[in-house]
């Protein structure tokens, strides 16, 4: 009865294992750096996204600043490489906590925890 069990077994973990890469929900980049696909970004951020694909204009007056990568979680570059976007969260007073951080080299990542982790995104 066991052995009957093992190839379904298998079977769904291939599975599991085969979404996650394709949803960008696991790491899928040589670094570790986890990613996540442009669908699976919540709404704000897609729209944030998109703005910048435009070139704006931007609701918030600190959208397109240098972000400084103090955090050290992103790959080293030189000052002014990354840019920061608000992505808006609903129901906050204030900015919130997520963004969309830009590299001039096409880069995109997402943070949804005001820079304690990032998701690069893939598109």
């Amino acid at each position: 009865m066991l052995l009957r069990s093992v190839p379904r077994l298998l079977l769904c973990l291939l599975v599991l294992v085969a979404g996650c890469s394709a949803t960008g929900s696991g790491p899928g980049r040589s670094d570790g750096t986890a990613t996540v696909g442009v669908a699976r970004l919540p709404a704000e951020a897609r729209q944030t996204l998109a703005l910048i694909d435009r070139g704006g204009p931007f609701p918030y007056a600190r959208d397109g600043v240098v972000f400084g990568n103090f955090e050290g979680l992103l790959p080293r570059h030189e000052r002014g490489y990354y840019h920061e976007y608000t992505v808006p969260t609903p129901g906050s007073r204030d900015r919130g906590a997520r963004r969309l951080v830009t590299g001039r080299g096409g880069d995109i990542y997402y943070t949804d925890d005001h820079y304690k982790s990032f998701r690069a995104v893939r598109r």
